[in-house]
């Protein structure tokens, strides 16, 4: 994606960036080419941060991994941003590594899926061996629920059997998978609609479908969580349960309003085709987890356990999920 292309988007979302008067300012910093933007989107649109009692200020930042560069999470630890989002997984991670990092609100189950081109012969889980696999980096979730899944369910560990390709960006892995680089690659869930509906690609594989079977749970399981740093939390609690309430209220509005995707496709999207718009949509739809209760919370911890069970520690990064990593901010749990 061209500078200028996310130039056009920070100008959208600088359209309401209005006076914060006396409120709070969170600082958000979010990858370009991610799904949690269409949210943000929503919450300056509709000025649900003021209604809240706080002010979202929303930069747009790449998700180019360069050697040397500080990783958003650490600039959210040394204070220079207040919220972003990740798994869960790499929260407890870098807090295994003395970040002072806690998720405060879920996001959702930001799996991908497995895309590889309509004439190939890679038809599921089963198909990985001795393949090209693209992923964005090694500690991809993806391809952490992916080695779970194979080894559960086919008694085998594609890292073992097949080659990993790791790209730099999801853009720079759209065009592995495109020019035939890969066999397949675990692209991110809004990026598969570009690729299945535009090409002669298929996803073969769902990994949202992996994340349920692994976990045994019924309801959506929120791989994704929003974060902030311990210092921002303990300094503005009623900024963080303001933007807990107003990510409810844009999620309600996503859920059901229809033109609002199509002002999002037009604005926000590197496509306009109203039939990669209403996948979106209806993906974003299916993945989103309006907040947190205590089943979830369970199954998350009972994910993990499994993935660390079949997949082992050395895969996931860390033994167990530090206590204190997912703090609800405005609920009984």
């Amino acid at each position: 994606m061209s500078r200028a292309h996310i130039d056009a988007q920070q100008a959208v979302f600088d359209e309401h960036h209005a006076d914060p008067g006396d409120r709070p300012v969170m600082r958000a910093r979010f990858e370009h080419n991610g799904s949690p933007r269409y949210l943000l989107y929503t919450i300056k649109r509709f000025g649900l941060d003021h209604d809240h009692g706080f002010h979202l200020d929303i930069e747009l930042v790449s998700d180019e991994l360069e050697s040397g560069m500080a990783t958003i999470r650490d600039r959210l630890h040394e204070g220079d941003t207040d919220l972003v989002d990740t798994d869960y997984l790499s929260v407890a991670r870098e807090r295994a590594d003395g970040a002072a990092i806690v998720a405060v609100h879920p996001y959702g189950r930001t799996v991908g899926g497995l895309v590889a081109h309509e004439d190939g012969d890679i038809d599921g889980l089963a198909d990985l061996s001795d393949r090209r696999i693209g992923v964005t980096r090694r500690l991809d979730k993806n391809w952490i629920l992916t080695r779970a899944a194979c080894r559960e369910f086919h008694d085998f560990d594609p890292a073992e059997t097949a080659t990993l390709v790791e790209a730099d960006s999801r853009d720079d892995l759209t065009q592995l998978i495109r020019e035939g680089e890969v066999d397949a690659g675990f692209q991110f869930w809004p990026l598969v609609p570009e690729l299945t509906r535009t090409g002669p690609f298929e996803e073969v594989v769902s990994v949202s479908t992996l994340v349920q079977r692994l976990s045994g749970a019924d309801d959506k399981v929120p791989i994704a969580t929003f974060l902030t740093g311990e210092s921002y939390l303990d300094a503005h609690p009623d900024a963080v349960q303001g933007f807990a309430a107003a990510a409810r209220d844009a999620t309600d509005r996503l859920r059901t309003d229809d033109d609002l995707w199509t002002d999002i496709g037009e604005r926000l999207m590197r496509t306009d085709d109203p039939v990669v718009v209403r996948a979106v949509r209806d993906g974003w739809r299916d993945m989103a987890v309006r907040d947190w209760d205590a089943e979830r919370i369970d199954g998350m911890y009972r994910l993990f356990d499994h993935l660390k069970a079949v997949a082992g520690a050395d895969a996931l990064g860390l033994d167990k999920i530090p206590d204190g990593t997912v703090r609800p901010v405005d609920t009984d749990i």
